[in-house]
Parts: structure tokens; C-alpha cells; sequence
């Protein structure tokens, strides 16, 4: 790839996030109500393309089982509160009523409980009760055995997940984790992540794996990006990744899914994030505002509770409606944060597209001005785009 020169001898390519461009509509318009967001993942298929992210403030099994009434899936943490702790409530309020300055100290302090295997498949059962999808997530040293227990439990679909994830992993200190040889092993649909370019993605796609997240550092209660430096803007990652994901279909014949995970709080931003290429979403701060999250209105990283170099906070997102309400409204506030699939859907009825691989084909512009052009009065005001 070609890119500028950011100093001698130095180049460095262009990236864009949701902020910075614009999906044009098209010469056909599509009845919002029948439009299709399905999609599916191996032999599931789903109602709706966005997916609720492994962090404890948004993901515990009432929610799981929610999400699973609306057509969707959560995915529950295994490395967090809801499996070390029988009574996860009184932690969750403990984190809730912390001052911010006590906020990562007491994360970090919680999580040194061990993990309980016991309660991996306790917490499966809990919402597979409710003949909905239960899926959960490990990191990449974990998998091997929780995946084993999970399994064994009647998980419907397991999620490997880290910062960045890699096929080829050099360590002295432990056996590197195959992931080859555990997508083979597990009968049920793994996806695997972070990812955010294109060759990483198609490796990734070559070990088995039936879908990949894609984002390093966007999450609103992510600080990677600022202690570690690292990332591509959304945008650039996720059409980068689906180009991997186009190609490995035809040189394969196999379909993987891009799941864009993280930088989305409102509608518009999904909109985007399927027109780059995604094939569903997948968000955490939008969720943890729901009366269901465990997080009684707060949201912290999935790395906050790292011992040496925390990469997340505790943020306050605040409570503004029930998870039916953010989903599919009625919306509540004018901000975009409400009805998701319903904005969704009225997008691509904009845009001319039926469903999601026409999304996909959207025209994009590079548009700065998108979110500030005559918005003076919003953002006076502080309100809509505003806020």
C-alpha cells in the first residue's frame, strides 16, 4: 500500500473511523419494514446483527437470556465476576458505589478471586434454561479447558478473545495455544478476535475458526489505544478484514462472518460498520445503559482488571431504557442511541439495500464534516448530535 510521508524516509497510510465518513444513497429506495438484518453464523441464523460484548457490566445470564428473547445472543465473560463469585450482585454494587479514583483499584482487587469451574457450567445452564443461545468467552490460555467444560455444558457457540490475537504467538514462558487444532475439536461454532488487518484476519479465517471480531482499542471504556498505542480506526480495520473474509471465500468456499466489535454507541455508527463490510456488530457501552446490565449504570474494559497495566476504566453510561427499548424502541432520546435495529433497517431502506451483503455494497464518501455540518444549534444546545 502506498500511503504519505510523515516524516524522511517514513510512510504512513490514511485510516478512517466512523466519524469521518458518509454512506450515499442510492437511485432506489427499500420499505424499511421489508428489509432483512438477518444473518448467520455456520448453521445459526439470527434475527438481528448485533451482539452484545463479554464485559461484566453488560453481560450477565438475565441478560443473556434477554438478548436471546430479542433475537440476538450475549456473550458471557468466563475470566470475570459471573464465574468467580456465587452472589455476583454484591460485587457489582461494590463497583457501582466506588469513588472514581477507588474505581480500577477495587476492579482489579476483585477480580484476583479465582475462577470456579464449578460455575462455568452452572452459569450455561442458567440461561440455556431459557431455550435461548448460550455463548461465552475465554482468552486464548484459558480456552483449552474452558471450552472442554462449556461444551460439555451445552454451550451453543465459544468465543476465543484477547487484544490481539494472532495465529503465529512466540512465548518461552508457556505453550502457545493452537488454535487450529481447538476449532477442530469443538463441534459447536468458535469465533475468534481481535483482529484488524487483512492479513491477520485471513490467517485467522485458515485455522477453522466460523467468525472474527475485528477493532483493537475503540471501546468507549478502552484505554489500549492510549497505553499501548495501538489500532486502526474502524472503518479502514473492518473493510480490510471483509476483503480477507471475500477472498477466503472464494479460495475456500467458506463463508466467515466479520463481527465489528467496539466505536459504536449510536445507530449511525452500525449503519457505517455494516456498509464497511461487517456482518453483524458487536457493542458494549450501548448495552451497559440498559435497566438489565449488571452494571447499574456504569461500564468498565475487559483489560481494567489487568494486575500490572490496567487498559480500561470504570466510565458512567447512565440507565435510559430497557434493553427492548435500545434494540427497537420506541427511542426515548434523540441521540441516536435508541431503536438500533430500527435504525438500521431504515438506513438501508435509504440506501436501496434489501439486506445486509447489499449493505455491504453501499457507496462511502470520506466526510469530516458529517457529524458538525449545521449542527451549531445541537451543539449550543447540547443536544441530538450534540450531546
Amino acid at each position: 500500500m502506498g500511503g504519505e510521508y510523515i516524516g524522511r524516509g517514513r510512510k504512513a497510510r490514511r485510516c478512517y473511523g466512523f466519524d469521518e465518513i458518509a454512506l450515499v444513497p442510492g437511485n432506489l429506495t427499500v420499505n424499511p419494514n421489508e428489509v432483512d438484518i438477518k444473518w448467520e453464523l455456520r448453521d445459526k441464523k439470527f434475527s438481528i446483527p448485533i451482539i452484545a460484548a463479554a464485559m461484566d457490566g453488560v453481560v450477565d445470564t438475565n441478560f443473556a437470556v434477554e438478548m436471546g428473547k430479542l433475537g440476538s445472543f450475549a456473550v458471557l465473560n468466563l475470566e470475570g465476576i459471573q464465574t468467580r463469585y456465587e452472589n455476583p450482585s454484591v460485587v457489582l454494587d461494590e463497583i457501582a458505589n466506588a469513588s472514581p479514583e477507588d474505581a480500577t483499584k477495587l476492579v482489579q482487587e476483585v477480580y484476583l478471586k479465582p475462577i470456579k469451574e464449578e460455575l462455568i457450567a452452572k452459569r450455561i445452564k442458567e440461561i440455556k434454561a431459557h431455550n435461548v443461545p448460550a455463548v461465552v468467552s475465554s482468552i486464548p490460555q484459558r480456552a483449552e479447558r474452558f471450552g472442554e467444560i462449556a461444551q460439555e455444558a451445552g454451550v451453543d457457540i465459544f468465543v476465543v478473545q484477547s487484544t490481539v490475537l494472532t495465529v503465529k504467538h512466540i512465548s518461552s514462558e508457556y505453550k502457545t495455544f493452537d488454535l487450529s487444532a481447538f476449532c477442530k475439536k469443538m463441534k459447536i461454532p468458535v469465533i475468534i478476535g481481535n483482529c484488524v488487518t487483512y492479513e491477520v484476519a485471513l490467517e485467522l479465517m485458515g485455522t477453522g475458526a466460523d467468525g472474527i471480531f475485528v477493532g483493537i482499542g475503540p471501546g468507549a471504556a478502552c484505554t489500549t489505544r492510549g497505553v499501548l498505542g495501538i489500532g486502526i480506526p474502524q472503518v479502514t480495520a473492518t473493510i480490510d478484514c471483509a476483503d480477507a473474509r471475500d477472498f477466503y471465500y472464494k479460495k475456500s468456499g467458506k463463508y466467515v462472518p466479520i463481527i465489528t466489535d467496539g466505536g459504536m454507541n449510536i445507530g449511525g455508527d452500525i449503519c457505517k460498520a455494516i456498509a464497511c463490510g461487517a456482518d453483524a456488530v458487536m457493542i458494549g457501552s450501548a448495552f451497559a445503559k440498559a435497566k438489565e446490565a449488571p452494571g447499574r449504570g456504569f461500564h468498565w474494559g475487559m483489560a481494567t482488571p489487568h494486575a500490572n497495566l490496567p487498559r480500561g476504566t470504570r466510565i458512567k453510561v447512565g440507565t435510559t431504557g430497557t434493553l427492548k427499548e435500545i434494540l427497537f424502541g420506541p427511542a426515548k432520546l434523540d441521540d441516536g442511541s435508541q431503536n438500533l435495529a430500527g435504525a438500521l433497517q431504515t438506513s438501508m431502506g435509504n440506501l436501496g439495500a434489501k439486506n445486509i451483503r447489499e449493505m455491504q455494497l453501499t457507496e462511502i464518501i470520506i466526510a469530516p464534516s458529517i457529524q458538525t455540518e449545521g449542527k451549531v444549534f445541537q451543539k449550543a444546545q447540547k443536544v441530538g448530535m450534540g450531546k
